[in-house]
């Protein structure tokens, strides 16, 4: 089982997904270029155990593998981002299982107060030349709580360290924790929060995930693990924190404060933020910090694809996507695919079997109405059943040959957007002009293109006969067949 962090990187090494790095790093600038270099070349995860000033070691690269997302999830890391996708979709759509309150937290094991609070004891990164500093949270979340309802939200919102007990807060327009943040304005009150690091992987990549409002992420990570998370009650703010995070910076949101905060390399390849006219950022004041005892730092390091933030927006939007689509009874979806190397956000692609005259386009229309798909989502890709969302060769082929832009292309001028897309001004980045390509052979044509396919018997043959070839190992042709050959028809009972 994995509970925290600790945990993962065990498992990881187990399965020969960690590297440990044992020469000294600088955490400036240093750890980061070390990290998206091994990311470039898919390599392993990374624990930097001699980080240059520090005692406490540095994890960074988690998930930039499916095989580590799979990992964190405890599921078979064999397992393709689309497998995996639904696995998450099927997972979450079972009964809530609420987190389990517990007195005794181990991220308690330390804590520090008043004067003596300083975030900078923890090997926090500076990751880019042109980023404004160093960024606390990066692979983590804040905690806020609606004043009405009791409901706690984990939202993962950049942190850059401001000053020994400053962080400032991206708390973007509408996000939950900005909802929680105008009813604590309209009453005139401090907004308790806590800045999280490290604890269940699961949980990091619930805080990622379009949820929607009045949902714990606590409940999602008990229905993607089936059993309950560990959780406990801050003596200070009243906020429940997870029991096993490996740090917390806990303290009071002023909802009138803001600071200039940033520039950072976003996960959209490109800086975001810095001027206090433009983009004003809300700033928590800590008042506490909590950790445990010999503690692991945990960082991402964002900046262009493909790394860990890219890989958890590819997998949570995918399985909250698919999960969606399942709950509005759209019927037919196969596979569903947010591409790493669109960001995990911005593109996706939905592979359906039709069943009657303008289900794809009614998929393509679907999506940008869903919780996940109408926030940030530019386009939306629809292919036919014997294409999975994932097979971006097979993709484009349904791009060259089953779609034609003036039947198959709609534009839809307004929907919502995120104020990090760089594709638009930075002046309007409220709205963005969305796109439904559907790539698939209308329904309702009578007369279709004739496909073609290989022999099955012969292809049955050629398996059985691979290595005598001269061809090492297993025959590909077996997860090839149903691909490659005509789909069988069953003949219908009477």
């Amino acid at each position: 089982m994995i509970e925290d962090l600790r945990d993962f990187i065990s498992a990881c090494e187990k399965h020969g997904e960690l590297h440990r790095v044992n020469a000294e790093v600088d955490w400036k600038f240093e750890m980061s270029h070390i990290s998206k270099v091994n990311e470039e070349a898919k390599g392993p995860a990374l624990l930097y155990e001699n980080v240059k000033g520090y005692k406490t070691p540095a994890f960074t690269s988690a998930f930039t593998k499916p095989s580590r997302l799979a990992i964190a999830l405890e599921q078979d890391p064999s397992l393709s981002m689309c497998q995996l996708s639904r696995k998450w979709m099927e997972l979450t759509t079972k009964e809530k299982i609420k987190p389990r309150m517990v007195n005794k937290a181990p991220v308690m094991e330390n804590v520090v107060e008043g004067d003596d609070v300083d975030v900078t004891m923890f090997p926090v990164p500076w990751m880019y030349p042109e980023d404004g500093g160093r960024f606390f949270v990066t692979s983590g979340f804040l905690v806020t709580q609606d004043p009405d309802t009791g409901w706690t939200n984990c939202g993962t919102y950049r942190s850059q360290i401001l000053g020994k007990n400053l962080l400032g807060s991206q708390i973007i327009k509408g996000k939950h924790g900005d909802m929680h943040m105008k009813k604590y304005q309209e009453r005139g009150q401090l907004m308790p929060a806590a800045a999280v690091v490290g604890g269940d992987p699961a949980l990091f990549l619930a805080s990622s995930t379009l949820v929607s409002a009045q949902e714990d992420e606590y409940d999602i990570v008990g229905q993607l693990k089936q059993r309950p998370m560990a959780v406990f009650k801050s003596d200070l703010t009243g906020l429940t924190l997870p029991a096993n995070a490996e740090v917390i910076a806990e303290g009071y949101i002023d909802p009138n404060e803001v600071m200039p905060e940033g520039p950072f390399g976003e996960y959209t390849g490109y800086y975001s933020g810095n001027k206090l006219e433009d983009y004003p950022k809300p700033v928590l004041r800590v008042k506490r910090l909590m950790f445990r005892n010999k503690p692991v730092w945990w960082s991402t390091t964002v900046g262009k694809p493909i790394n860990d933030i890219h890989m958890i927006q590819s997998l949570n939007r995918t399985g909250a996507l698919w999960h969606d689509l399942e709950t509005m009874k759209v019927p037919g979806i196969q596979s569903v695919y947010f591409p790493a190397a669109a960001t995990g956000r911005f593109w996706v692609v939905v592979s359906v079997k039709q069943m009657y005259p303008g289900h794809s386009n009614h998929v393509g229309n679907a999506v940008i109405a869903s919780t996940t798909g109408h926030y940030g989502v530019k386009g939306v890709i629809v292919v036919d059943h014997d294409i999975a969302a994932d097979d971006w060769d097979r993709v484009l082929w349904a791009l060259a040959v089953r779609f034609d832009p003036k039947r198959s292309a709609q534009i839809i001028d307004r929907g919502r957007s995120t104020p990090l897309d760089p594709g638009l001004p930075i002046e309007a980045r409220d709205i963005t002009s969305r796109i439904i390509l559907d790539a698939c052979t209308p329904y309702e044509w009578k007369q279709k293109p004739t496909e073609i396919f290989m022999d099955r018997e012969v292809l049955t043959k050629v398996s059985k006969r691979w290595n005598e070839y001269g061809f090492a190992g297993v025959s590909p042709v077996a997860d090839m067949i149903d691909r490659l050959t005509k789909p069988v028809v069953k003949a219908k009972s009477k």
